[in-house]
């Protein structure tokens, strides 16, 4: 959705206020022309007819919730209750006081009334859809960027300072790992079960720079990612493999090890994170933050 559009709908679909067409085009400082031009051929519907439509959809929830009549005709920018019980039936085809099914209406583009007084906006399909897992490995990759970033805030004392952990956590490779070993140990795992997945040889990089963390971190990371979009395009998650990797080798699933992956390292950024706090540097490591981006 393009900023102007998303402008557009931020004036469009407040339902706090009935508002007429010439108000709405106002506030989006536009003529009135121009907006219903606008407006009509980004989601289907005239400005007019999607907020009656919507009003209507609320009015329809808010009815079967137990509001009265007259009650949900002032709330929808009716007159009088005649004038809504008129447009209630030619929409649902039910009087209002018989309003008890589905308050949603056919729609061309999937903007509804959300219950208790939010609205429904599809995201733009001409953008690929990212499945959860996805999201979860594309935030993981981020995140650790981000903290990867945030640790360079620091001199080199602050970075290989043991930090004691309560409690104790089989997350690092030692019992009071360093922030530095805590990022090397989030790229590290992207690098070896990556090979693992992929069937390669994995040899251990000795690069804990920061700079060649970030590095790795960007070359795993998008492996990483390639390899769970290619097993999600499969619906290859039950398929086992053998990972080589261990000694001895082991047999697992593809969806056990990427979950065992997202799983541990949320851990691990989470204790990354703190103790960067700890230190002055505060991280976000909201997924919606990283969505809204």
């Amino acid at each position: 959705m393009t900023d102007r559009l998303a402008a557009l709908l931020d004036v469009l679909l407040d339902l706090d206020e009935p508002a007429r067409g010439e108000e709405l085009a106002r506030r989006a400082y536009l003529s009135r022309f121009h907006f219903d031009r606008l407006v009509a051929a980004a989601v289907g519907e005239s400005p007019g007819e999607l907020r009656r439509r919507l009003f209507l959809e609320r009015a329809a929830f808010e009815l079967s919730q137990g509001a009265g009549v007259l009650e949900a005709a002032l709330a929808a920018g009716y007159g009088s209750g005649e004038a809504f019980a008129r447009a209630f039936r030619r929409a649902f085809g039910v009087a209002p006081s018989a309003q008890a099914g589905d308050f949603r209406l056919p729609a061309p583009n999937g903007i509804h009334f959300h219950p208790p007084g939010g609205l429904l906006v599809p995201g733009d399909e001409r953008r690929q859809t990212m499945d959860l897992t996805q999201r979860l490995v594309e935030h993981d990759n981020w995140l650790a960027g981000q903290l990867l970033d945030a640790a360079a805030t620091l001199d080199d004392t602050a970075l290989d300072e043991p930090v004691p952990l309560s409690p104790p956590t089989p997350a690092f490779a030692c019992e009071q790992p360093s922030i530095r070993a805590m990022l090397n140990r989030l790229v590290f795992t992207k690098e070896m079960w990556s090979a693992a997945i992929s069937g390669h040889a994995f040899v251990e990089s000795d690069d804990t720079t920061l700079d060649g963390m970030r590095a790795r971190l960007d070359r795993s990371g998008a492996e990483f990612a390639s390899l769970v979009r290619d097993i999600a395009s499969r619906n290859a998650w039950d398929t086992a493999f053998v990972d080589a990797t261990c000694e001895p080798p082991e047999t697992f699933t593809f969806g056990g090890a990427v979950a065992h992956v997202l799983s541990w390292n949320a851990q691990r950024r989470q204790i990354a994170s703190a103790a960067l706090a700890e230190r002055g540097v505060e991280v976000s490591a909201d997924p919606i933050a990283w969505e809204r981006g």
